[in-house]
């Protein structure tokens, strides 16, 4: 019988709490982590910062004169929203690569990336736009992001543990629809679709743990996080107000959640095969996440005790569904 959980889903809208509760585990003693929480030694995995290098990508683009392939112009929402397919494939990739330990080492990392990302973009039914370019443009482009490429390489090879014995992998992520969608949100929108693009493995070892805030509030704490001095990283990032709007000015999961056929489950129906993904909420609509962005010695217990024992709760909730065989 399992001890910790294999996989879980950290899913929530942006700033909605998912990186700052990924710290506070980190904090937390392995072995306190693991009995009252069945959650072992992480392993991460986070679509951001892919987001991050294809939007570099639309940089050079713009110093090449040249359209952006990803994301509309200054701060704007993805050109197709099937991107968020594309991160999904990317991310069952990267579970894959992690559960296999397949250790990338390229002299041409860029071109290693951009075949990534031109993979993925055929999984979810696009074209491959980055082979498509002529080749003294795809150099140039390689040329400026083998830096970038080789950091992301590195950080993901890192972590590859020597055993998966008392490992739990942490995939976050945050999926939505258009401010004012009616339910259910339909295409590639929301987690609907998230859920059915990861691989049919990575369905069968997952739970979610979804941070319930509302769109309002994950605005305000969007704003509120950003450092203009660490722009890229998980706890202090801003989305653009456009995408916040457009993509995030709603969530689907409580529809899932109501909607599912197997209480405290979300249903996945997909590749022929149905999935019961267990899952609990945090209810992080009264805050008790920020916090945790400061300096672990400036936490107070009582906020401590709080997040503490909604956490508990929640997992409780996400492993008697886990581990009822």
């Amino acid at each position: 019988m399992k001890n910790v959980f294999d996989v879980i889903l950290l899913t929530a809208l942006p700033a909605s709490g998912k990186s700052e509760i990924r710290n506070f585990m980190a904090h937390m003693e392995p072995k306190d982590l693991q009995s009252n929480f069945h959650i072992g030694q992480s392993l991460q995995l986070d679509d951001f910062p892919y987001v991050v290098f294809m939007q570099k990508i639309d940089m050079e683009l713009d110093k090449l004169g040249l359209e952006h392939f990803c994301s509309l112009p200054n701060g704007g929402t993805f050109i197709d929203v099937r991107t968020y397919g594309v991160l999904s494939q990317m991310l069952s990739e990267d579970y894959h690569d992690l559960k296999n330990r397949v250790v990338v080492k390229t002299d041409r990392p860029a071109e290693y990336m951009f075949n990534r990302i031109d993979r993925a973009r055929q999984l979810a039914g696009m074209e491959p736009v980055l082979s498509m370019y002529p080749s003294d443009i795809r150099a140039k482009l390689i040329e400026a992001m083998n830096p970038e490429a080789e950091k992301d390489i590195a950080e993901k090879n890192s972590q590859y543990p020597d055993s998966f014995d008392n490992k739990t992998i942490i995939i976050e992520c945050a999926r939505g629809g258009k401010q004012g969608s009616e339910m259910p949100l339909t295409g590639s929108t929301g987690y609907q679709y998230y859920f059915k693009n990861l691989a049919p493995d990575l369905l069968s070892n997952a739970a979610v743990l979804y941070v319930q805030v509302t769109p309002e509030e994950s605005r305000r704490k969007n704003a509120a996080r950003f450092d203009p001095n660490d722009p890229d990283s998980s706890l202090f990032h801003s989305t653009p107000e456009k995408v916040m709007l457009n993509d995030y000015g709603c969530d689907d999961m409580q529809y899932l959640l109501e909607h599912t056929e197997v209480k405290d489950t979300v249903t996945v129906k997909n590749y022929g095969r149905t999935w019961h993904v267990p899952a609990g909420v945090i209810d992080n609509r009264s805050d008790m996440t920020s916090f945790l962005r400061a300096d672990a010695k400036e936490w107070k217990k009582e906020d401590i005790n709080t997040i503490t024992n909604a956490l508990k709760a929640t997992v409780d909730t996400m492993w008697k569904n886990y581990n009822k065989d």
